[in-house]
């Protein structure tokens, strides 16, 4: 056999996403890209800020000695200081520079924590549903993962939490707003997880870390606000990128927030920049730290989103389908209306419709849409949204 037993096995659990955005290739090529209706893919299609294009421009002419050399494995000191300086008024904690790791997206940032933090066969707790690859992250790491059910609405079910931590629970693992279900943890849940969180650490004798995954924090409706789990829990990590909410996920750019009261900052931060050279990281790419450490604050039209999810979420619900609106990122998680979500997937897909199957985020009889694309692709897919409801109801 020429791959690992291990990543054969890895690239079945995986293989949903990636099929669907096979399919999709095929079916345009067959049917034209206009006759098919591509939803898979949590790839952003709003325009990055005009400020983006500008800043590259600006940053691409500075020549100055030594611009593309080598720098700190932790990332370019003014870009980690603007950073700081923006989430200090924005998370309401006192961050500088040295809490700040730059990192390859939210992936390269959630597998050096991970690898700083675990021990083979520690444990991390993660709600579900869940984005997938998070398992992965785990095993690379020799971790394993427990899954914890959510709420029917999505959101944290605190006692099954409470219940799941053992005393091999290292790291509880959260994404807010979530992918694939958009919702978002309110702040009351986040301050009696962090209180559960407190309480077990004290009880196993050692710190459960709290990391958060953020790359659709700005990303949210309706006045909906994230709250800060580095206010809200001493021992909390944040994991971002600027993917989403500017809309460059090919540039591979986001960060690690360290929270400055954790337990042995100074060594979990060593940690970290090491791991971040061990990895093959090395470094963030250079020249997105220097556009990012000019881009805090300025985000895409958040408004353009919450437009396709009420054009997809008023359709939807006319044509009968059941679902919580989504309050944040650009998903819509709805029910099956059959048990079997793979068969209802597969019978969209008939219609030119892609979308995911909800088993593969842990979450059976439910259904993945990703509702980054244009209007008219969602306005056009609801015949073919309707007329499969309606063939198997």
């Amino acid at each position: 056999m020429a791959i690992a037993k291990k990543i054969e096995g890895f690239i079945s659990q995986s293989s949903w996403i990636r099929k669907m955005f096979e399919d999709g290739i095929r079916l345009k090529k067959e049917y034209g890209e206009e006759n098919v209706f591509d939803f898979s893919l949590g790839n952003p299609n709003v325009s990055p800020p005009e400020r983006f294009s500008e800043l590259i421009q600006e940053v691409a002419a500075d020549e100055s000695p030594g611009v593309h050399a080598y720098m700190p494995n932790a990332g370019n000191p003014e870009a980690r200081g603007a950073i700081a300086a923006y989430l200090s008024s924005e998370y309401s904690v006192s961050l500088s520079a040295e809490n700040i790791i730059m990192s390859c997206g939210a992936g390269g940032a959630l597998n050096v924590a991970l690898k700083t933090l675990l021990n083979p066969g520690d444990e991390v707790l993660i709600p579900s549903p869940f984005f997938v690859e998070y398992r992965f992250y785990v095993d690379n790491c020799g971790g394993v993962t427990t899954l914890v059910e959510t709420k029917d609405d999505f959101s944290l079910d605190l006692e099954a939490i409470e219940s799941a931590i053992s005393e091999k629970t290292k790291v509880l693992l959260i994404n807010s707003p979530n992918n694939p279900t958009g919702k978002v943890y309110d702040e009351k849940s986040v301050t009696a997880l962090s209180e559960i969180l407190e309480r077990k650490s004290i009880e196993i004798g050692r710190e459960i870390y709290l990391i958060s995954d953020e790359p659709y924090r700005d990303i949210v409706f309706d006045g909906v606000k994230v709250p800060s789990v580095l206010q809200s829990y001493r021992h909390s990590i944040i994991a971002t990128s600027y993917s989403k909410s500017i809309s460059i996920p090919g540039e591979r750019i986001g960060f690690l927030a360290i929270n400055p009261e954790i337990a042995d900052c100074e060594l979990l931060t060593g940690g970290m920049i090491l791991c971040t050279r061990i990895l093959g990281f090395v470094n963030a790419p250079a020249f997105m730290q220097r556009v990012i450490g000019k881009m805090q604050g300025i985000l895409v039209d958040i408004d353009d989103y919450k437009r396709k999810r009420d054009l997809l979420c008023d359709g939807l619900s006319s044509a009968g389908y059941r679902f919580a609106k989504p309050e944040g990122a650009f998903y819509l998680f709805p029910r099956s209306p059959i048990d079997d979500d793979i068969e209802f997937v597969k019978a969209l897909q008939k219609k030119n419709i892609l979308t995911v199957p909800g088993s593969g985020f842990g979450r059976s009889g439910h259904f993945r849409i990703a509702y980054c694309v244009d209007d008219v692709t969602i306005i056009n897919a609801m015949e073919g949204f309707r007329d499969t409801l309606n063939a198997l109801i």
